[in-house]
């Protein structure tokens, strides 16, 4: 019985070793693991693609694997966007003309700027500009306007409403809208356009007797607008600065 005892002991202290020298082992090689791991990681190799640079041109990126529906695509600009750019510069103005080069000083200092998205921008604001003034819708106007312009569309409102004026007006469509001028001041970019619009308009007194233009016919209507926008700014919209019309 002692006997028995005695091996049991000795076999039990026998394993209690070969496990505590696994457990060792496994520390050691966990150790190892770790500190290669830690000399790895967190340090450069020169071989890492550099963050991707929103301001630079279109890049795609996606997951190893994954398909091309699941790209998402960055805005950048390239070498192409610029020479679009450039392009409907030269449509618009002929290169070598004080116009031109004015354009491309714009277009150096506000990459946003995209000369037919302009033009077309131009042509919406103009129309809502011009029935917002005949509607004698303020908050459209200063939306719009620069405070100046505001408080003059804003005063002929005021006493056309005051002698009880209406005016009906319809708007047909615009003819020409051609870029005239563009210059970089300090921090603003100015643009000034000659637009060719189509225009029933009519002034009737508080009595519906017509006072100005025509309720039926079709005037021609030829104005300079000038507008401007901070190329500092985040917010791309312009508006209209100081207005001109064309006899």
């Amino acid at each position: 019985m002692k006997s028995c005892t005695e091996t049991f002991k000795r076999r039990l202290r026998d394993n209690m070793g070969s496990n505590d020298f696994i457990t060792l082992f496994f520390l050691v090689a966990a150790v190892l693991i770790f500190l290669q791991l830690r000399s790895v990681l967190g340090r450069r190799t020169g071989n890492e693609k550099p963050p991707a640079d929103l301001s630079s041109p279109r890049e795609a990126i996606k997951a190893p694997g994954a398909d091309d529906s699941k790209v998402v695509t960055l805005p950048r600009r390239d070498a192409a966007d610029d020479d679009q750019r450039l392009a409907e510069v030269d449509s618009l103005a002929k290169p070598e003309t004080p116009l031109n080069e004015s354009l491309r000083a714009l277009l150096k200092a506000d990459a946003s700027f995209r000369p037919k998205e302009f033009i077309n921008g131009v042509k919406m604001a103009y129309e809502m500009i011009v029935m917002a003034f005949a509607d004698g819708d303020r908050k459209t106007l200063k939306g719009l306007l620069s405070k100046e312009v505001y408080d003059g569309f804003e005063a002929a409102i005021a006493e056309r409403e005051a002698r009880g004026e209406v005016v009906k007006s319809t708007f047909v469509g615009i003819d020409k809208a051609d870029i005239t001028q563009a210059l970089v001041k300090d921090s603003e970019a100015q643009v000034t356009v000659r637009i060719v619009s189509q225009l029933i308009s009519a002034t009737l007194d508080k009595a519906g007797t017509l006072i100005d233009g025509d309720q039926e016919n079709v005037a021609e209507v030829i104005d300079i607008w000038t507008f401007a926008r901070d190329i500092r700014s985040r917010d791309p919209n312009w508006k209209l600065i100081a207005t001109e019309s064309e006899q």
